[in-house]
Formats: structure tokens, sequence, C-alpha cells
């Protein structure tokens, strides 16, 4: 045992001189984050190797019924979701991967090495160009949240959510109701943009972004010429740190965690917080090799261990209904879906009807202009 417990210390160090941390930036807190991962990976490789941590099991039972039950004990007060774009599908919004009709299907003419790198910022700062096309499918005004959206709602205004984290830029949560504090949209937000530039951060607002992406212009800083992402300049690290050792659950919706650093984010809760995914597959898994290691950070759905980690494999909609009803809540979220839906109809219909008035109102005024006097 205790040559054991040095031959792992020293596969440690080496570890971490061969494949040092990876440097913190000042110019982009992702870089910031993946460090933090890295050094997640090292420090619970470290101790659930040598037995220096233990978990206790919170569910009574590894499915979503066990789940409604843990969330209805009272012990559960503090719930994370990390969602991706797995939750706008049914509001009609594609995929990223679905043969033929995914976003990355439609956006191959710009030669994506692979579908997440459109939303990493190293790979924004040389290639601009794929982000701004899908900001332009995606702008917001042209689409409904899903059930799925006005589940998180929901969990809000039951005091439940602690926060929400996005991969998505459509904008969906805000529409549903989630705002400020209660969102950290990974990629960006159209609702305020920002330079780049480390040195100017300039912000601007929805209508100067709006105005950029439908004229097909790439956004550029107006004080320095740098690129301008959408996007709030956050600390980032700042809520990780704040957030995940509080959480008491975490609801993981419509995302492939193949986007670091925010996949990494599963493993910053503590080792007896449940982590339920909603999901068409399984995702987020622990490297096999990782596992007989004993790193513990990523998902576990099916090894002898498995205490913590439920995969309910369905639509997005159709498990927070699922979750909904355990909960006692379906008939509610139903109804809330409803209401939101008829008030984005009516909204949408005043705003068509007052465009088509002003531009009536504005053909009428030009053909009424007396004509200009010829010269005799």
């Amino acid at each position: 045992q205790p040559f054991t417990s040095l031959l792992l210390v020293q596969t440690l160090v080496l570890m971490s001189v061969s494949c040092p941390l990876q440097e913190q930036s000042d110019d982009s807190s992702e870089e910031e984050a993946a460090g933090d991962t890295e050094m997640d990976f090292l420090r619970n490789l470290f101790s659930s190797t040598l037995g220096l941590g233990s978990a206790d099991k919170v569910l009574d039972e590894l499915t979503l019924e066990g789940v409604a039950r843990y969330i209805q004990s009272g012990k559960c007060k503090n719930i994370i979701c990390m969602v991706g774009a797995g939750i706008s599908t049914s509001a009609g919004i594609p995929d990223f991967r679905s043969p033929g009709t995914g976003l990355y299907a439609n956006l191959q003419k710009y030669n994506l090495p692979y579908p997440e790198a459109i939303f990493q910022i190293d790979y924004f700062k040389k290639h601009p160009e794929p982000f701004f096309a899908l900001a332009k499918e995606l702008y917001p005004g042209q689409f409904k949240p899903t059930v799925c959206h006005y589940f998180m709602k929901l969990l809000k205004d039951k005091g439940l959510l602690r926060r929400c984290y996005s991969q998505n830029i459509d904008t969906l949560e805000r529409v549903a109701g989630l705002e400020g504090d209660d969102l950290i949209e990974a990629h960006g937000t159209f609702y305020t943009s920002h330079c780049v530039s480390f040195c100017c951060r300039k912000e601007y607002n929805l209508d100067w972004m709006k105005v950029k992406i439908f004229s097909d212009d790439i956004p550029r800083c107006d004080k320095c010429s740098s690129l301008v992402k959408p996007g709030r300049w956050i600390s980032v690290s700042f809520y990780f740190s704040i957030d995940f050792p509080r959480c008491d659950l975490l609801i993981v919706m419509g995302t492939s965690l193949q986007v670091q650093p925010f996949a990494g984010l599963v493993s910053r809760v503590s080792k007896s917080c449940p982590r339920l995914l909603i999901n068409m597959e399984k995702a987020g898994q622990a490297d096999p090799l990782f596992g007989l290691m004993g790193f513990g950070g990523g998902m576990d759905f099916d090894s002898d261990k498995a205490y913590r980690d439920v995969a309910h494999i369905s639509t997005c909609d159709d498990g927070c209904l699922a979750l909904a009803d355990l909960l006692g809540w379906k008939a509610e979220l139903e109804e809330l879906v409803k209401q939101e839906h008829a008030r984005i109809d009516s909204q949408d219909k005043k705003e068509k009807a007052s465009e088509s008035k002003g531009a009536a109102a504005k053909a009428s005024s030009a053909s009424a202009a007396p004509e200009p006097k010829k010269e005799e």
C-alpha cells in the first residue's frame, strides 16, 4: 500500500511536469477555466485513488423518480442547470450534429475543423465568419422558448434555481424569464457585446450588433478596430467558485459535453452532488482509462461504482415534462408554456401591425409629396 501510494504520487508529479497546466491569459477567461479543469483532474485523481475523500450517496435510486424524491425532500435547495443546443431543437432551431440538417452541416462551407470550434475564442479571433453566419440564423425574435426553457423558469419561481449555464446564443432562456444573474451565457448573448481586445473591451448594444449582423459586416470596434463579440465580460472563474461547491443537484440537458472548459464543469460539484442528464444519448462519461486510474470527474451511469449519476434518455422537453409530472408540477408547467406562447404571439402580432402601419404611412407621405417644379 505505501509503495502504491508513493508510485501514484510520483505519477502525478511526472504528469504535472510533462503536461503543465495551461497558463492563465489576461485575454480569455475560457483559458483560465481550462487550466482550472486540468488542476481538478490532478486533484481528483490524487484524492480518489488514495482514498482521501468520501462521497455520500444522496439518491435512494438512480432514476428520474429518485431525483424527484430528492427534490421533494427539502434537502435540494440549489440546482444548477447546464444546457446546450438540444434544448432549443423543438423551437425549430437545428442542433449541431444531425446529418444534413444540423447547424454544422449548414456551416461546412467555412471548413470548421469540428462543430464546437465555432464557439471557441481562439478560433473566433482567427475566423469570425462562421460565428456571425450562425448568429444571423439565430437572431432573437424568430423563435419561442420550449418546455425545457420554461421548466428552468419554474425552478427559478420556486426558489430552486441557483443559476443556468448555457452554451446557446439564441437567448431563449431570457425570453422564458431568466435574466441577469440567473444566467451565465458561455458563448455570449446578443443583448450586450464587447470588443475582444483586453485593453479596450468597449461595450456595444443590441441595435448596433443587429445592424452589423444583418448587413453581413464582421463587427469591429469603433475605438480600436478589434473584433466585437456578443457577450458580457464576467469573471467566469468567480461564478464557478461560488456556484458549484454549493450545488445540491446538477441538471445537464441537450449537450454533448464536448466543448471545454464548459464540459469540465460537471466535475466542479462536490462528490456527493447528484447529476441528472436529460439528453438523446449518454454524454460526459469518464474515459475508461481515467476510471481505472481513479479519476471520478466524468459521468458514471453504468459501472458497479455508480452512485449519483442518472441518465434519462429522451428529448429535453419530454424529460422535463416527466420530471415535472413526478414533482406534481406538470399542469403548472403546461399552463405556463401556453400562457407565455400566447403572450409572445400577441406581442408579435402587435409589432407586425405597427410595422405595417408605419410602412403604409411612409408610402402615403412619399406619394403625397409635391413633384419638383420643372425649369422653363
